[in-house]
């Protein structure tokens, strides 16, 4: 036995089902031994979508998605998706191949400091330089991946180590040991809880990570408190429920601010700051905070929390929940609000306007994506309104990048999605830009059975930095071009291929697309006027109380 085949019989252990990545001359010891394991190496056409679908994989089953690069420029392509990994708070554990060490001294070929590199993107990174040490640190890498907060780990591998002779076995795994909150800490927060007039919840990813959605529903409905997520917390309530107040973080004002105006105390569950800064919300830093996490909360000077619950978050609030007594409070008045949030979502219903105006491409979706299905976001002007329209009832059934917010993730991850569930549809939504950056991944899709449908929001430019730019500068610059027949690139990959034409197309062209057996791409235009109109009224936007 050889390293990599130790290396991979520790992968084995770990459960690792898939392998994303690139054969390349440095890590072919590690792709001979993958051959004869149980582990499925998919090959993709790029290392950086490689990495977007372990990133997504992990975040979707809390276990460290894992991708494989050779060195120099196919572990650089491999970073985005790394860092990407790291700052989502998704577990990922990230393999390149190296020169050996008897080159290292010297200047050569492709050879970079691997271990240097990845250091500022990832929890924990090193070189495997001793055979014998391969399961200590396989073991360390998908503990460290996966415990609180998750995220990527690197793991470089010089072609002469992989190759030399190695004994040992993989160690045993063990499971993550629930912590809970001390007790005065909990009585402490059930005490200002109950104390306040206008509480309103703000609910992050932490909470999809910890498996909390049932306890913060419970939570919020036993205490009359309204609910708002964060990009990355959609789901943890469902969207109809009556204290659904939807997602917050739009960098416009929208009809949620009000509620974090007026509030007297925000309840932070799951939050992490990188997801929506508390500077937006908590300028001054005046809004009394309790945060309730696995980890103590960030630094920072908008987000000093007078409580901090720390500890197994469903555990945390049940316990809070036996404590805390709301009975002879008024209703708060950011439940005042969801009239006129649910107001605005109804108004695009029937909205006939080509081309079709975002909010009602989203809402149209929404009707036909059933509750189990995944949407994935890629990032750009229509990452907004799918965080502004989208609504979920079920955790990580919409997938947006919102902490290192990298183009490019929606045509992988959702590769990963359909690996991860076959029997639910899925959905990659992209900007004509992000969808550029890895459509040669529809190949891959092609290739290992999953078909998806991938939805582009065509208006030939970068939307997202015209509508800063407008905003900013009243004028746009460099974020036009051109682009290729969607459909016809579809059809030449071996794809479906359709084009929306007017309104009503479009429902019936995403159930026919949903129902092939091949990807398919859909190509919408779509009306960002719509966001210069939307900055118009957040800026007319009052708060009456």
């Amino acid at each position: 036995m050889n390293t990599a085949e130790l290396l991979v019989q520790c992968l084995e252990n770990e459960g690792v089902r898939y392998v994303f990545g690139l054969p390349g001359e440095e890590n072919l010891h590690v792709l001979e031994a993958l051959k004869n394991s149980s582990i499925q190496f998919i090959t993709t056409r790029h290392e950086q979508g490689a990495a977007f679908m372990a990133d997504v994989y992990g975040r979707l089953t809390g276990k460290a998605g894992v991708c494989l690069s050779t060195l120099g420029p196919g572990a650089t392509n491999l970073m985005t998706g790394v860092a990407d990994a790291n700052l989502d708070g998704a577990p990922l554990v990230a393999i390149t191949g190296q020169v050996g060490t008897d080159q290292m001294h010297i200047e050569a070929h492709q050879y970079l400091d691997l271990v240097a590199m990845f250091a500022p993107v990832t929890k924990w990174n090193t070189q495997i330089v001793r055979p014998s040490n391969t399961p200590e640190i396989i073991r360390k890498a998908f503990k460290r991946s996966q415990s609180e907060k998750p995220g990527a780990v690197h793991i470089d591998l010089p072609e002469n180590i992989a190759a030399m002779p190695a004994t040992g076995h993989p160690l045993r795994t063990d499971k993550l040991e629930r912590t809970y909150a001390a007790f005065h800490s909990i009585t402490e927060a059930a005490t200002v809880i109950s104390q306040a007039t206008n509480p309103i919840i703000l609910v992050g990813n932490g909470a999809i990570r910890a498996d909390a959605s049932e306890a913060v529903t419970e939570f919020a409905t036993q205490l009359n408190i309204p609910v708002a997520n964060t990009f990355m917390g959609k789901g943890v309530i469902p969207y109809k429920h009556s204290l659904a107040l939807w997602s917050v973080g739009l960098q416009q004002r929208d009809y949620i601010n009000c509620g974090f105006d007026n509030t007297d105390l925000v309840i932070a569950i799951g939050y992490d700051l990188i997801e929506y800064s508390p500077k937006k919300w908590n300028p001054d830093g005046k809004i009394p905070i309790i945060h309730i996490g696995e980890t103590p909360a960030e630094i920072d000077s908008s987000y000093i929390p007078t409580v901090e619950v720390v500890g197994d978050i469903s555990d945390s609030l049940y316990e809070i929940l036996k404590r805390a007594d709301r009975d002879d409070k008024a209703t708060p008045y950011a439940l005042e609000l969801r009239s006129d949030i649910r107001t605005d979502y109804e108004q695009y219903a029937t909205d006939d306007g080509f081309p079709i105006k975002p909010q009602k491409l989203i809402y149209d979706l929404r009707q036909v994506m059933g509750p189990e299905d995944i949407v994935i976001s890629d990032v750009g002007a229509h990452k907004m309104w799918i965080a502004r329209h989208y609504h979920c009832d079920r955790p990580n059934t919409c997938l947006i990048s919102n902490g290192f917010a990298a183009m490019g993730i929606a045509i992988p991850g959702a590769v990963a999605a359909k690996l991860v569930y076959p029997n639910r549809k899925v959905v990659a939504a992209t900007g004509d830009g992000g969808f550029m950056m890895n459509c040669q991944e529809l190949e891959t899709a092609l290739r290992v059975g999953t078909p998806f449908v991938t939805l582009i929001f065509n208006d030939g430019g970068y939307g997202l930095i015209e509508w800063k730019q407008r905003n900013q500068f009243g004028r746009s610059s460099y974020v036009h071009f051109g682009n290729p027949d969607f459909v016809k690139l579809a059809e030449s990959m071996g794809l479906k291929g359709y084009r929306v034409e007017a309104t009503t197309d479009f429902i019936p062209i995403l159930k026919t697309a949903l129902a092939q057996d091949v990807p398919a791409v859909i190509d919408c235009p779509v009306d960002y006027q719509e966001n210069y109109r939307f900055t118009q009224r957040s800026g007319d936007l009052n708060c009456i109380v």
